[in-house]
């Protein structure tokens, strides 16, 4: 469902491990918002809700809410590095348009609210 590189498991791996409670699970999600109407959003969450997934990917447990699901199957999340620091990019093949700044994008199915970047 969702691909996670090794360099973005090492990197949240790394990061669980700095929070300090060994039962965070990473939440990926997406939400209504920014310039094209839908955004990302990733984060450390300890309570599975009654309609998420979990599943395990790259050994980091998932939880991915229903409504998102089918937005963010065959996701491909990475961690790149450069001279200006780090961070996570994300590749959705099922995002038809992204915005200017990279922040959010579109599918076909789900167009959310677009905001002002």
């Amino acid at each position: 469902m969702i691909t996670i590189t090794e360099t973005a498991a090492a990197r949240i791996t790394a990061m669980k491990e700095e929070e300090g409670n060994s039962s965070l699970k990473l939440r990926v999600g997406v939400k209504g918002g920014g310039c094209s109407g839908l955004s990302y959003g990733l984060g450390f969450d300890a309570n599975q809700a009654e309609d998420d997934t979990l599943f395990e990917v790259s050994g980091i447990d998932v939880l991915v809410d229903s409504e998102s699901k089918p937005i963010v199957h065959g996701l491909v999340i990475d961690y790149k590095e450069n001279m200006m620091g780090g961070g996570f990019t994300i590749e959705n093949p099922n995002a038809i348009a992204n915005c200017g700044c990279g922040a959010s994008f579109r599918t076909a199915q789900n167009e959310g609210t677009p905001e002002n970047c």
